[in-house]
C-alpha cells in the first residue's frame, strides 16, 4: 500500500483510539468501584442502547473481514457463516435472553448456581467461559494483524506482531479503567461506524452492477474460475464424507454457540428489566440481520471485482477482501477516492476489533473474579477486592490472547470464531438449558455437562487438522492429527448434553424441588430479579 493509504488510515485509527480512550477516561472519573458498576454498568442502559451494544459485540472482525473473505474465496459455502450467525439469534431471543436476565446477576455461572451447589458449578462455568473468551480473542487479534499487514504491504511481520500487542494493551486499558459502562459506549460508537461503512460499500457494489444482483453473481462465478459451481454448495465443504460432516459440524456450532457466548450473555445484565433485555435482542436482530445480508453482497462483490486469486495473494485466508474491495470501489490504487475509502474501511475494521476485544475481555475477567476467585478463596470475596481481581485478570487474559494471536496469525478469523462457537455450544449451552428447563437437573449433572463438552471440544481441536497435518495448520511441518474434522461441534455438542444427562441420572443428590420452583418463577416472572 502507498504512503497515502498508510498515513490516512493511521490518522483515522488514531482518531478512533483517542475518542474511545476519552470515553474510558470520562467514565472512570464517575465510577464508584462496585461490582454492579464494573460488570453491568449500573444496569442503566435502555433497550435501544443495549441493542446497539449487543450488535457491536457480535459484529466482530470475523463478520466484517472473515465472512466476506470466505464468500469471496468459496462462494456459496462461505455464506454458511452469515446464515448461521443470524439464525442463532432466534435461539437467544426465544430461549435465553429474558430468562438469563431474570435468573443471573453478572455471569453465566450465576444462572446455574441459583439452584445448585455453588462452588463446583462456578468453577466449571468460569473455566469454560474463560476458554471460550480466549479463543474468541485470538480471532480478533489475527484480524488486527492481517489488517495492518495489508496496510504496510504485507511485508512487515514485526508490524503485525506489534499491532497484536498494541490491541491487547488497549483492551486492557478499556476494561480496567472503564468497566462495562465504557465498554458499552465504545460498542455503540463502533456499531454505528460499522453499519455506516457496510451500507456505503454495499450501495457502491450494487451501483457498480446497476442494481442487478444476477449480474453481480454471474460475474463473481465467472471470475472465480469455478463457473456455476461457485454459486452451488460443495466448493469448500463438498466431496468426501469428512468435508460434508465438517459442514454440519460448523453449522451446529454457529447456530447453537451464540447462546453460550459469555460476552453476549453479560449484555443482558446491563438493562434494568427482563422486558428490556428482550427488547434489546429485538433491536440487535434488526441491526445484525441487515449487516449479515450486506456481508453476502460484499463477499460476492469482492469475488466479482477483485477476484479470488488476488484476494488470496493478499491474504491466504481471505481476511483482506473487504479493504481491497473498498480500494477498487473508490477508484483503484493511486486514486484519491480509493485511498479515502480504503482508509475509512480499514479504520472501521480496526475499531471493530478494538471494541469487540474490550467486551470479551470484560466478560472473561468477570468470570475469573466473580466465579473462580470468589469460589476458590477461602472467604467470600468482598466486592471491591473482586473488582480488583477482575482488573488484574484482564491483563493476564490479554497476555494469553496476544501470545495465541501471534501463533495463529495465518488462519481465517471467521474460522477461528467458529471454533470458539463450538466450545461455547458444547460447554455452556447444555448446562444453561438444563438449568433453565429441567426440573431434575443436579449439581453433578451441571459439572459433568460443562466439562463433558469443554474437554472433548478442546482436545478434538488439538488433534484436528487445525493444529497439524495440513498446509493451513498452526504447525504445518508436523502431523499428529487424529480427528478428521476441523470443527468439533458435531461430536462435542452432543457429548455436552449427554454428559449432563448421565451426571444427573447417576447422581445420588436429590434435586432441590424448592430451589427449582423458585428459579422457575423468577425466570418467568422476574420476581426477585436483581
Amino acid at each position: 500500500m502507498t504512503g497515502s493509504h498508510q498515513t490516512l488510515a493511521l490518522v483515522l485509527f488514531s482518531v478512533f483510539v483517542a475518542v474511545t480512550l476519552g470515553i474510558t477516561t470520562w467514565v472512570s472519573r464517575h465510577r464508584h468501584g462496585s461490582a454492579e458498576e464494573f460488570y453491568a454498568g449500573g444496569r442503566l442502559f435502555s433497550p435501544l442502547e443495549n441493542g446497539f451494544a449487543i450488535a457491536g459485540d457480535y459484529m466482530s472482525a470475523a463478520s466484517f473481514l472473515g465472512i466476506s473473505g470466505l464468500i469471496a474465496l468459496y462462494g456459496y459455502d462461505g455464506m454458511l457463516y452469515s446464515v448461521g450467525f443470524l439464525v442463532a439469534w432466534l435461539i437467544v431471543l426465544l430461549l435465553v435472553a429474558e430468562l438469563v436476565r431474570n435468573c443471573g446477576r453478572f455471569t453465566l455461572a450465576d444462572v446455574v448456581a441459583a439452584r445448585m451447589a455453588e462452588r463446583p458449578v462456578r468453577i466449571a462455568a468460569g473455566t469454560s467461559s474463560v476458554a471460550v473468551s480466549v479463543l474468541y480473542l485470538v480471532a480478533q487479534m489475527v484480524g488486527a494483524g492481517s489488517l495492518v499487514a495489508l496496510l504496510l504491504g504485507g511485508s512487515s511481520e514485526a508490524a503485525r506482531s506489534w499491532t497484536v500487542i498494541g490491541v491487547g494493551a488497549l483492551m486492557v486499558i478499556y476494561v480496567t479503567l472503564g468497566g462495562m459502562r465504557a465498554t458499552t459506549w465504545i460498542q455503540i460508537v463502533k456499531a454505528v461506524l460499522l453499519m455506516a461503512g457496510t451500507i456505503a460499500l454495499t450501495v457502491l457494489v450494487l451501483l457498480r452492477f446497476h442494481g442487478d444482483v444476477n449480474s453481480l453473481l454471474s460475474t463473481a462465478a465467472e471470475r472465480s474460475g469455478h463457473g456455476p459451481g461457485f454459486l452451488a454448495p460443495g466448493l469448500r465443504y463438498g466431496g468426501d464424507w469428512t468435508a460434508r460432516l465438517d459442514f454440519i459440524s460448523l453449522g451446529l456450532a454457529l447456530v447453537l454457540g451464540t447462546a453460550g457466548l459469555p460476552h453476549i450473555l453479560s449484555r443482558f445484565y446491563t438493562v434494568p428489566t427482563a422486558r428490556a433485555a428482550r427488547r434489546s435482542v429485538i433491536w440487535s436482530i434488526g441491526l445484525i440481520g441487515g449487516f449479515y445480508l450486506m456481508t453476502i453482497v460484499l463477499g460476492f462483490g469482492a469475488a466479482a471485482l477483485i477476484g479470488p486469486d488476488e484476494v488470496r495473494a493478499s491474504n491466504a485466508s481471505g481476511n483482506t477482501a473487504v479493504p481491497l474491495l473498498a480500494l477498487d470501489l473508490g477508484g483503484g490504487e493511486g486514486s484519491t477516492g480509493g485511498i479515502v475509502l480504503f482508509a475509512v474501511v480499514a479504520a472501521v475494521a480496526f475499531a471493530t476489533i478494538l471494541a469487540v476485544v474490550a467486551g470479551i475481555t470484560l466478560a472473561s475477567s468477570a468470570s475469573v473474579a466473580h466465579d473462580l476467585y470468589a469460589s476458590l478463596s477461602r472467604r467470600r470475596a468482598k466486592q471491591y477486592s473482586e473488582v480488583a481481581v477482575a482488573r488484574v485478570a484482564a491483563a493476564g487474559i490479554g497476555a494469553v490472547a496476544i501470545g495465541l494471536g501471534l501463533l495463529a496469525r495465518d488462519l481465517n478469523v471467521a474460522f477461528l470464531v467458529g471454533l470458539a462457537f463450538a466450545v461455547a455450544a458444547s460447554a455452556n449451552l447444555p448446562v444453561l438449558l438444563y438449568s433453565l428447563f429441567w426440573r431434575k437437573f443436579t449439581t453433578r449433572g451441571a459439572v459433568w455437562s460443562v466439562y463433558g463438552g469443554l474437554i472433548p471440544a478442546v482436545l478434538l481441536v488439538l488433534v484436528s487438522p487445525v493444529v497439524s497435518g495440513s498446509p493451513e495448520s498452526l504447525f504445518p511441518g508436523v502431523d499428529f492429527h487424529l480427528f478428521p474434522l476441523q470443527n468439533p461441534g458435531a461430536v462435542s455438542i452432543p457429548l455436552g448434553f449427554l454428559a449432563g444427562w448421565i451426571g444427573t441420572v447417576t447422581s445420588h443428590e436429590p434435586p432441590d424441588e424448592a430451589r427449582h420452583a423458585e428459579t422457575e418463577v423468577r425466570s418467568l416472572t422476574g420476581a426477585g430479579a436483581v
